[in-house]
């Protein structure tokens, strides 16, 4: 049985905050400010795994008021939401994300993101698409006020449901 998950992030942009983005840290004078690093690649693809799984959200598994995961690297986060879904007996198929960002370009870290991505969730790196896109200057995300990801996860069940 195969299913599928969305899921929806979006963290403000700041002065003083590292920008990190699908695992990484990409250079830039503005950060993603959340509980967490603000990585809204990855809570996006986390709430896409638990909802394809109907297991909740990333909120329900990792509340931002838990004190031992402020400021905790969000691919922490995933690997944890991985073992969740093993947990369950579910495999991923493959997970396409879109990450909306008026800047900084983020063409040239797609294949870290995928490679770093592909390590933590034990995934060949080939299962995970990765795009990104601006708004063209409209809305918070045209202002630079902020970074918002939607993903689409496919999952498989190794049990019979």
């Amino acid at each position: 049985m195969i299913r599928v998950g969305f899921g929806y992030d979006v963290h403000p942009l700041i002065e003083g905050r590292k920008l990190c983005l699908g695992g990484i840290e990409i250079p830039f004078e503005k950060g993603t400010l959340g509980h967490s690093d603000g990585d809204a690649l990855i809570h996006a693809i986390c709430d896409a795994l638990l909802g394809a799984a109907a297991l909740g959200d990333i909120g329900k598994h990792f509340p931002d008021t838990a004190v031992e995961l402020k400021d905790i690297d969000s691919k922490v986060l995933l690997k944890r939401t991985i073992e969740i879904l093993k947990k369950h007996r579910y495999q991923i198929g493959n997970i396409d994300v879109t990450l909306c960002l008026q800047k900084p370009k983020i063409a040239p870290y797609i294949s870290q993101m995928q490679a770093t991505l592909s390590q933590v969730m034990q995934i060949p790196e080939n299962c995970i698409s990765i795009k990104a896109t601006t708004t063209e200057k409209l809305g918070f995300i045209g202002r630079e006020e902020g970074v918002s990801a939607y993903a689409v996860v496919l999952i498989e069940s190794l049990t019979n449901h």
